[in-house]
């Protein structure tokens, strides 16, 4: 076994926005979660909420707070996360990406993906913040990759934090309260943690090939591709689950952390 990284890494099933304004179990869960960590340098949130062309990090001082959504309460889009950014840490992610081309941003922010769950965590905004585009025009195993070449920040204090849904089917998403999971989708959560209790990447990496479950689990990958960086640099680090659950019948909740 690799010895273990003086930092976790995380992958948060985000759910709903609303999850900002609200106390629930998932949360109480992220809050505890937050508390329970060492206290970071810095977070480099991955999300699924910016997927494109290329890849990006967020380089400004002062990242604005994205409402990326509609149709919510007004309550909602007066959400602001005011965390300090990381320009020099957004250049040591250029540099252990290199020789991919990074581009430094200045016209992102932070993501309902990054902050509707980092106001939960890291509730005073006290701890910078950069995030990273997904390049959507690369297969999964590109971005497990880059997530092993990201490793290196977990020892300089950074916290990695993939934020996402293991399963995210919003043509079938129940909103009335009390919705049964889905079969598929309870089968499908459940052989992802199999596998990373097992240690077994490859089928992750490659998980069209899991089956019927996974078609209906991952019809498109933004939602899923935030868990690959954070188990591309776990080296056979223990596992856990701070929080699980499956919400409107096939939304995953499920959070992992490594080390």
């Amino acid at each position: 076994m690799a010895p273990p990284r003086s930092m976790p890494a995380v992958f948060v099933g985000h759910g709903s926005p609303m999850n900002a304004l609200q106390r629930n179990r998932y949360t109480e869960a992220w809050r505890r979660l937050g508390a329970s960590l060492p206290s970071p340098r810095a977070v480099l949130c991955v999300s699924a909420h910016w997927y494109g062309r290329g890849t990006r990090v967020t380089a400004m001082a002062k990242p604005r707070t994205i409402h990326d959504f509609g149709g919510f309460p007004r309550e909602l889009y007066e959400v602001q996360y005011p965390a300090p950014g990381d320009p020099a840490l957004a250049g040591e992610i250029r540099e252990l990406l290199a020789p991919l081309e990074v581009e430094l941003d200045g016209s992102w922010g932070l993501d309902h993906g990054a902050w509707s769950v980092l106001v939960h965590m890291f509730p005073d905004a006290d701890v910078p913040v950069v995030q990273l585009s997904l390049d959507g025009t690369q297969p999964a195993a590109f971005h497990y990759e880059l997530g092993g070449r990201l490793a290196p920040l977990r020892d300089r204090g950074v916290l990695v934090v993939g934020s996402g849904n293991v399963v995210h089917n919003l043509q079938v998403y129940g909103r009335r309260p009390g919705v049964e999971p889905f079969d598929w989708a309870v089968r499908f959560e459940a052989e992802v943690r199999r596998l990373l209790d097992a240690g077994e990447h490859r089928p992750l990496i490659a998980y069209e090939t899991l089956g019927a479950d996974a078609r209906l689990a991952v019809p498109t990958p933004e939602h899923y591709l935030p868990l690959l960086y954070v188990i591309g640099p776990a080296g056979g680090e223990p596992v856990s689950y701070p929080m699980d659950g499956i919400e409107g019948g096939s939304i995953s909740m499920l959070s992992v952390r490594i080390g």
